[in-house]
């Protein structure tokens, strides 16, 4: 019997993401935990730490796959999440301005029997942006809910010149590393 796929998460990004593989969830649930980064944590091991925080705040029951995902933003040590408002927003658009900084996407896949986690990480340059394009972006409100206080896959495209890594780890869940976890807990892009 074909586990059942829980997602936990509520983010639109994710479930679009995951139907990339073929797959729709059974169930959504959004985890509700403390995303507080401890005093000197790394961003990577931040990352980690908030995906298997959020599998452990869920039930997984007999014969369901749980997935979650954490996606943030860092420069070197410095972590930028999802800013509380569009003064902190400017501030990270600010910071990003013309530099390199990297994308952290973890992801934790739990059963019943054991957690399977997995990370990416991926360079991102931002080109340099005028108070303007600072201005009109924020304006759309589209740094809402999103690390870093921007969102690849929307306006903040017309930002980013080049990056290494997974696209759409940027956007919120590494799809090959998702599919591998995915897969050894017996999902597949077939079901």
């Amino acid at each position: 019997m074909t586990p059942s796929l829980v997602l936990g998460s509520g983010s639109p990004r994710r479930h679009e993401l995951l139907a990339q593989l073929g797959l729709t969830p059974d169930r959504i649930v959004s985890p509700d935990i403390d995303e507080t980064p401890r005093k000197g944590e790394l961003p990577r091991a931040y990352a980690t730490r908030m995906a298997i925080e959020k599998a452990a705040a869920l039930e997984v029951g007999p014969g369901e796959v749980l997935l979650t995902a954490d996606t943030i933003v860092a420069i070197g040590r410095r972590i930028l999440g999802k800013p509380e408002d569009e003064t902190e927003a400017r501030a990270f658009l600010e910071a990003l301005s013309g530099r390199r900084h990297r994308v952290i996407s973890a992801v934790c896949v739990r059963t019943s029997e054991r957690d399977r986690t997995r990370d990416n990480v991926t360079s991102v340059r931002m080109k340099r942006l005028s108070d303007s394009e600072i201005d009109g972006y924020l304006a759309t409100g589209d740094w809402q809910g999103k690390a870093g206080g921007y969102a690849i896959q929307g306006l903040a495209a017309a930002f980013v010149p080049w990056l290494r890594g997974s696209y759409s780890g940027v956007m919120g869940l590494p799809l090959a590393e998702t599919a591998a976890l995915l897969k050894s807990a017996g999902i597949g892009a077939s079901r």
